[in-house]
């Protein structure tokens, strides 16, 4: 039998995070957090997962040796150009191991390392191979409460997933972490100032995924050149010549409208946790909801510090990750663990 769930109050202010007092900006939160995380040896039970379009997914299996019918079992969903060796992945991963909860990571399509079978990729709404995953996971274990934590642009996708099921929902909870919400203004707010440095780190991991797939597709479907994908300036002119028309989107602002999961929030009928930094330096102040748009079902913290999926508190010495405890907890919380 599924462990009962508590109600989650809502809830819009401040969270009780503190940045450590050697990392309080913004950049040095985000680049301590991806650099100089402890590393992790995690050992995973890899399963390629076939899509009905002729595709595939990789799913990272942690398998935890005394799970029961009610220990939570954790899917987790990265973000963009992220896969099993993201810091916050492998933190999580890590917690679980100490927690002896069992957690299945899922790569998007074509960020294994390998290039998918289709010319298409993902994007941040696509909910579908998301959706397959989930009732898959369901049939295999369909009495394990099962808790999604989603990561940036795993995170909007989380929370238009959530949003798209409403009471039909599979998932016992779920956690965002820095998504999304406004992709138009993220797309605008990482093509200024510093944060430009973060798009070029992304943008160059995205040319090169697409430089493959032109390579691999001698008919592709788009009119596009090697010349023209290494002349992408920016996030949004990725979007706009190969995310928008490869997915479907007319251009990249229909892209942004329809894949931005803050008109869903409202829809969300299981206990779900948002997390922003103020400071986040990929993410727009337009990604933090209004009361009115949120509902009983959701619990938003809003920190003043911890940039992009960085919340580093402690020493020097002994750095500590916020998300390491938050997580969790909430996640006990869920089930009186």
């Amino acid at each position: 039998m599924q462990a009962q769930l508590r109600p989650v109050p809502k809830q819009h202010s401040q969270a009780p995070f503190q940045p450590a007092w050697w990392l309080r900006h913004a950049h040095l939160q985000t680049v301590f957090a991806k650099y100089l995380s402890p590393k992790h040896l995690i050992n995973t039970e890899v399963e390629i997962f076939s899509l009905p379009d002729g595709d595939e997914l990789q799913l990272n299996w942690l398998h935890a040796k005394n799970a029961t019918d009610t220990t939570p079992l954790l899917l987790l969903l990265h973000g963009l150009a992220g896969d099993i060796n993201s810091h916050y992945i492998q933190a999580m991963l890590a917690q679980s191991q100490i927690l002896d909860w069992n957690a299945v990571m899922l790569h998007f399509r074509g960020c294994n390392g390998k290039p998918n079978k289709l010319p298409r990729a993902y994007h941040s709404g696509d909910t579908a191979d998301v959706a397959l995953v989930i009732k898959e996971i369901k049939r295999r274990y369909p009495t394990r409460p099962l808790v999604a934590i989603g990561y940036s642009l795993g995170g909007n996708v989380l929370l238009k997933y959530c949003g798209e099921q409403a009471y039909a929902n599979p998932l016992a909870a779920a956690i965002a972490v820095c998504p999304p919400l406004s992709l138009s203004a993220c797309a605008k707010r990482i093509n200024t100032g510093s944060s430009k440095l973060y798009q070029r780190y992304l943008l160059d991991r995205l040319k090169r995924s697409t430089l493959l797939k032109l390579q691999q597709f001698t008919d592709f479907p788009l009119p596009l050149t090697a010349e023209k994908v290494l002349g992408f300036a920016s996030i949004e002119q990725f979007d706009e010549h190969y995310t928008a028309p490869i997915h479907g989107f007319l251009n990249a602002q229909d892209y942004y409208q329809k894949a931005s999961a803050k008109a869903y929030l409202k829809h969300i009928e299981i206990p779900t946790l948002i997390i922003h930094a103020q400071d986040d330096p990929f993410l727009s102040d337009d990604v933090i909801p209004a009361a009115a748009e949120l509902n009983d079902n959701i619990h938003y913290e809003l920190t003043t510090g911890g940039g992009h999926v960085g919340f580093v508190y402690g020493s020097p010495l002994k750095p500590r990750f916020w998300l390491n405890q938050r997580i969790p907890a909430f996640i006990k919380q869920q089930f009186n663990l």
